[in-house]
């Protein structure tokens, strides 16, 4: 007798509809065909033993499973399910015409039959609603996820009884249902850290908030302790809320990637991915034997923290240079080719030498001469070119340190920088692909960043006197459009061009005996 039942395979952050076909009849051995990979062959060993502790039993007839399309390469153990089913139903075990067509079944076996959770539950629903399938039937864990495409049943089931009784209609298992709006709008925004916290430091918070508003990648150069990380980490806490969109595809990276916790639905909250500097090239950007997104899409829609920059692998940085420009990451195979978004702010912190104490007010640097810039030297210049805001992080002192006066909250902070944001979404509405300032290409930023003959003189001689390199120029009219949209100004003005200025340090000729 032959059965079908249905899957799903994902490939990059979309899903893929698999039918698994199961023929039972005369004969003795056990064929599996239509590309598996070896997680998908072994399922054998799990299917029979999960029958037989659970009273059914594995036919000892020749039994095909074929799992269409044969020519997408199906990998993982997230098909034990539909293939269960499949042969208790080809085998007469279970009536062959329960309604298995309209549900599309995915799980991982246990031994003993218990139902184990699976990497992509959600981008398989939202493809299952596309199809006009009735409902999904997958583990317990992966029904809160899966349950935030609306119009699908979402069964969530620990064992495979649970799937037998849900699919013969004697079960007691409800639809899991959840409001997705509700709860996505009372989870914004909690964070269990607060702008508030960081006493002093004023003049950094105000670069991150200019950060923030525009979607300008950020550099934090200053000795150990000074609160580099301490920042970087808060940076979330100010930017806009996310929108239902932008939860929705942050869920789904995270969904394929496996790294939504238990019982967890739509990620109401801007990711913040810090790796450490031993990460590889492959972690970093993704990829894989088996292609899986990597850190910088695991920020998509928020920051990357990169700590102790110059340490980190060289190559492991220079292949980020092109998802920085594209927001997105190709990972090309022999095949086929995979798209995972990569939309981010990159903060990079770095102490400015060995020792740590360049430029430091109270301690002397030890490093030996030209050590500084060789120190300086392990971070491309492509890389910093791709770096808006330069700033150097210095010391906090005791007074500021025993200050009790409560600092501003992020709250407040983020009231202005969505503001800003807001500015830029009508000024780039007609533009594909631009969002905020940081996105402006070299032809947009003439027509949109117009600055006045005072200001062009400035501008000259601050390039002049300070020695900045030509590629500071396009950056320091970015983040001064920036300025003026957080000032809700229309022009950029002369203090606006001269804050921008500021943010520029590494460029100097002379920063660091350049």
């Amino acid at each position: 007798m032959l059965v079908k039942t249905f899957g799903s395979a994902v490939y990059g952050v979309s899903a893929t509809t698999i039918s698994v076909e199961v023929y039972v009849g005369q004969g003795e051995k056990y064929y599996m065909v239509g590309l598996p990979d070896n997680a998908v062959k072994e399922s054998q060993q799990r299917i029979d033993t999960a029958l037989r502790e659970t009273g059914y039993k594995m036919p000892r007839q020749k039994v095909v499973v074929n799992m269409a399309p044969a020519d997408i390469r199906k990998e993982g153990s997230a098909y034990d399910l539909p293939i269960a089913v499949g042969v208790l139903m080809a085998s007469g075990q279970l009536d062959p015409i329960l309604n298995v067509e309209k549900y599309i079944i995915m799980g991982e076996l246990s031994l003993d039959g218990e139902v184990k959770p699976i990497r992509g539950a959600l981008p398989i629903a939202i493809q299952a609603k596309k199809e006009n399938y009735e409902g999904i039937i997958l583990p317990a864990q992966n029904a809160r996820e899966a349950a935030i495409v609306s119009g699908l049943k979402v069964y969530g089931v620990k064992h495979i009884n649970d799937v037998i009784d849900v699919l013969v209609g004697s079960s007691s298992i409800e639809p899991y249902i959840i409001n997705t709006r509700e709860e996505f709008a009372a989870n914004e925004n909690q964070y269990n850290i607060d702008f508030a916290d960081v006493r002093g430091q004023e003049n950094i918070k105000r670069a991150m908030e200019i950060a923030a508003a525009g979607g300008h990648n950020v550099i934090l150069i200053g000795p150990p302790g000074s609160g580099k990380t301490m920042l970087a980490k808060r940076l979330p806490t100010i930017l806009p809320p996310m929108t239902l969109h932008e939860a929705l595809e942050t869920t789904k990276i995270h969904s394929v990637a496996g790294k939504l916790g238990k019982e967890t639905g739509l990620m109401p909250t801007r990711p913040f991915r810090s790796p450490h500097h031993t990460v590889s090239n492959v972690a970093l950007v993704g990829g894989g034997g088996n292609p899986q997104p990597g850190e910088i899409s695991l920020a998509h829609n928020g920051v990357l923290f990169l700590d102790e920059l110059p340490e980190f692998d060289k190559k492991a940085l220079e292949v980020m240079r092109q998802p920085l420009e594209d927001r997105s990451v190709v990972i090309s195979r022999a095949k086929y080719s995979i798209e995972y978004p990569a939309s981010f702010m990159l903060v990079a912190a770095m102490n400015p030498c060995p020792c740590g104490y360049y430029n430091h007010p109270d301690k002397e640097c030890t490093c030996p001469p030209g050590m500084v810039g060789k120190y300086l030297g392990r971070v491309s210049g492509p890389l910093l070119d791709r770096i808006d805001i330069h700033i150097e992080v210095t010391p906090v002192g005791f007074d500021q340190l025993s200050d009790n006066r409560k600092a501003e909250p992020s709250k407040n902070v983020r009231e202005r920088v969505t503001v800003a944001r807001e500015r830029q979404s009508k000024r780039f509405e007609e533009t594909a692909g631009v969002y905020c300032n940081a996105q402006m290409s070299s032809s947009e930023l003439r027509e949109i960043c117009i600055i006045p003959v005072a200001g062009q003189n400035l501008l000259k001689t601050a390039m002049e006197k300070l020695n900045l390199s030509a590629r500071a120029y396009d950056r320091i009219l970015k983040v001064s459009r920036t300025i003026a949209d957080l000032d809700q100004s229309e022009d950029i003005k002369i203090e606006h061009l001269a804050e921008a200025i500021h943010y520029r340090s590494l460029d100097r000729e002379d920063w660091a005996g350049k």
